[in-house]
């Protein structure tokens, strides 16, 4: 490894987790597993991928620690919030993601994260029904509680930093309102006053990890930190942000496969998702405010790859479809169908459909890793604001669109991104270029 001024990882890193659910437990079984050599962190690129530095008889393929110092996990120790009371252990054995004997081995672990009571409106997610939550007045007084929050953890388990990432339901809809999200001081006097329309619970959890130097990721389609007030506060505070929502398995694929049909110049006229969830999250998005903003997330995706201004023949008024199913029976194990209606030589049409029977947090699980030891890498090297380069791992990449800033959501292009992030941060020379 070269030398750098990057901060190196010393001392514990605490991750607090807002939700504990399906996701957040099958995340931390798997990382308290690996740690006992019994299982593999397969899906985290952070430690399978490997990233080619220097060139001609310089070049040499290095793991990501090898180039820049990540926190180890062994260093990792966890905490949560929840509107459910239930330890991790209950939790991950309610959800049904994994198996009985992958928890057992590391049952003590879990039982450990109790999670502390989440800053909660059921307005925000109505077909939650939790107890364990805050006592509240105002906005403000959340923000206080949860800064409270982190603070005693970080004290009560000797950690050096920590990074808090959104792990919970996807909140209803809140459109940007220049008014109240425009500025800092506009945010600040909302959250004074009580604007519970114009101030969701989640926007005090990034506001609290921010003042108190945590890097925020938001892993739902959340509107959250997607504002130029926060934009603000990220830069004051010098600490990274990102989001939003964990790009696991349709949005994966699209932004894979959309780029396949752009290179060989194939014309689209439909694109057609859908896709049927049985666990909470489904549950969640069966109610229509909340789908509407996973709708927002997973609509952006096709459009800034496939651009009608760059090739009219082939991308005009072309059908975006997406569907979300609450479907019981299936729990966790989403299946997601894709019917792509597309046409070729002398506009003859042609169809792809894809069928992709995935496990949400068997693919979201990798990814809180990855966002939670990358971000705290920025923040050590000394970014912050939007983490443009972790565009990779999520489906609706936050981007300035007040300075008419479009989002990158070519796979292959973020690639590039996160690749050459790390090549800087590193020392070595970000060599790729982005077409």
């Amino acid at each position: 490894m070269k030398q750098t001024n990057i901060k190196q990882p010393e001392g514990k890193l605490g991750i607090l987790c807002v939700g504990c659910g399906a996701v957040a437990t099958t995340f931390m079984t798997g990382v308290f597993m690996t740690r006992k050599g019994l299982a593999k962190p397969i899906g985290s690129m952070t430690q399978y991928d490997k990233i080619r530095v220097g060139k001609g008889a310089d070049k040499q393929y290095l793991h990501y620690k090898d180039i820049v110092p990540l926190a180890k996990l062994s260093d990792i120790v966890f905490g949560a919030w929840d509107v459910y009371p239930q330890n991790a252990y209950q939790a991950a054995m309610y959800a049904e993601v994994l198996k009985e004997k992958d928890i057992n081995p590391v049952r003590d672990e879990l039982e450990q994260v109790v999670p502390m009571k989440a800053a909660f409106d059921k307005n925000y997610a109505k077909r939650l029904n939790g107890d364990n939550v805050k006592d509240c007045k105002t906005r403000w007084e959340m923000v206080e509680q949860l800064r409270e929050d982190i603070r005693a953890f970080k004290a009560k388990n000797q950690c050096s930093r920590i990074v808090v990432i959104w792990a919970a339901s996807t909140e209803i809809y809140v459109p940007v309102d220049l008014s109240v999200h425009g500025s800092l001081k506009a945010l600040e006097e909302a959250m004074k006053a009580d604007d519970r329309q114009h101030v969701a619970p989640s926007m005090c959890y990034a506001y609290a990890a921010l003042r108190e130097g945590a890097p925020f990721i938001m892993g739902a389609p959340n509107t959250t930190v997607d504002i130029p007030a926060m934009w603000q506060l990220a830069e004051e505070t010098k600490m990274p942000i990102a989001g939003k929502d964990f790009k696991t398995g349709q949005t994966l694929v699209k932004s894979g496969f959309a780029p396949i049909i752009g290179t060989r110049c194939l014309g689209l006229s439909g694109w057609f998702s859908t896709n049927i969830l049985g666990n909470r999250d489904g549950l969640v998005l069966d109610e229509p405010d909340n789908f509407r903003t996973k709708e927002v997330s997973k609509l952006s995706t096709l459009e800034t790859i496939l651009k009608p201004e760059v090739q009219p023949d082939l991308y005009t008024d072309y059908y975006h479809k997406v569907r979300i199913n609450y479907y019981p029976p299936r729990n966790d194990n989403k299946e997601g169908w894709d019917n792509i209606d597309i046409f070729g030589w002398m506009g003859y049409p042609m169809q792809i459909k894809i069928n992709f029977l995935c496990r949400d947090s068997i693919l979201a699980a990798p990814l809180l890793l990855d966002l939670t030891l990358l971000s705290d890498l920025a923040a050590r090297a000394g970014r912050y604001g939007i983490q443009r380069f972790l565009s990779f791992f999520l489906k609706s990449p936050m981007h300035d669109y007040t300075q008419g800033e479009e989002a990158v959501n070519n796979l292959y292009q973020q690639y590039t991104m996160l690749k050459n992030a790390i090549r800087e941060m590193g020392g070595y020379e970000a060599d790729e270029e982005m077409d």
